[in-house]
């Protein structure tokens, strides 16, 4: 009963702190929906690093991938937001299984390059293709259909924040399922100890594979996220600085948790959108410091840091 009352608890943290910040930023929900956006694909990029123990900068393929794939649809097909979503994570799924059949015969500094150099590959091509997408300047004009035929996209994000902070919750609940799963325990034991897992029998090529592809087609999920709320898609979303800025909101919030992703996102978020109003120029300063001192006193990150405190705390509770 504990532990069914403990599922319970973490299923509802996401809905609860989705009604807490609606309710605090009221005029600032299409912020917010950048938050749950950018909380998706980093939980995306904690399957790869955290469960899977492989070191990558190239999670921007995956996502702008899933961004220019919903967008040429709702452009050119159906402007219906659902099925641009299911695009949105086969275009990402498409891209990362594809890379993975090359990345996953490497390791250590050759693996971490090459995840750059597939990236750079995707950006050059999407840029010179301007015909299809627009090049630098990318593609706009995006005009979504109302989600389920009733609820309209509004101005002030308040639709987008719920459809991104509904997604967000759906894959959360999915991924805690997976990662507690046989195949989730494999991959962290290929983590731990591959030989073993390879003497034993275990696939290591085949698990990293699977999870890379599940790992793209979330990222690729939240790219079309981006498309379908901010309506705007633009090379950014395939740039390397992207995919070391999720890679630094990891780092801040913990790897090899979830919850560390969702926490580290909305830390990197809220100091980016703050610090840059104190100082446009030198706000990273601000983010450098922090990871830093993160790095230095939470080597588990915040989350770990956070769940360190209640453990003490619970431990005092009976004296």
């Amino acid at each position: 009963m504990t532990n069914l009352h403990r599922s319970i608890g973490a299923a509802a943290v996401i809905p609860l702190a989705a009604v807490a910040l609606a309710l605090i930023f009221p005029n600032q929900q299409a912020f917010l929906a950048q938050i749950a956006i950018t909380a998706l694909v980093v939980l995306s990029l904690d399957l790869v690093v955290g469960f899977a123990g492989l070191a990558t900068l190239g999670h921007a393929a995956m996502y702008g991938a899933g961004a220019y794939g919903a967008a040429l649809y709702a452009l050119h097909v159906w402007a219906e937001p659902l099925t641009g979503l299911i695009v949105g994570g086969l275009a990402g799924a498409t891209i990362a299984f594809l890379s993975a059949l090359m990345l996953m015969r490497s390791h250590g500094l050759t693996f971490l390059m090459m995840t750059v150099a597939i990236t750079q590959i995707l950006y050059e091509i999407v840029n010179k293709s301007r015909a299809v997408t627009g090049g630098d300047d990318g593609l706009y004009g995006i005009v979504m259909k109302p989600l389920l035929g009733v609820f309209e996209f509004d101005f002030y994000g308040r639709l987008a924040f719920w459809y991104a902070a509904v997604v967000l919750w759906l894959v959360f609940l999915l991924l805690r399922h997976i990662v507690a799963s046989p195949f989730g325990l494999t991959v962290r034991a290929v983590r731990d100890d591959g030989d073993r897992v390879a003497t034993l029998g275990g696939n290591i090529f085949g698990h990293r594979v699977a999870l890379y592809t599940l790992s793209g087609a979330i990222a690729g999920l939240a790219g079309a996220l981006s498309a379908q709320t901010v309506q705007v898609v633009g090379l950014h979303s395939l740039s390397v600085t992207f995919s070391a800025d999720i890679l630094v909101m990891l780092v801040m919030g913990g790897a090899g948790r979830l919850w560390g992703g969702l926490l580290g996102a909305l830390v990197f978020m809220m100091i980016h959108h703050y610090a840059a109003e104190i100082d446009p120029v030198r706000w990273m300063l601000f983010v450098g410091a922090i990871l830093v001192a993160i790095v230095l006193f939470l080597p588990k990150g915040l989350f770990g840091g956070l769940e360190a405190l209640v453990n003490r705390l619970r431990g005092r509770a009976p004296a």
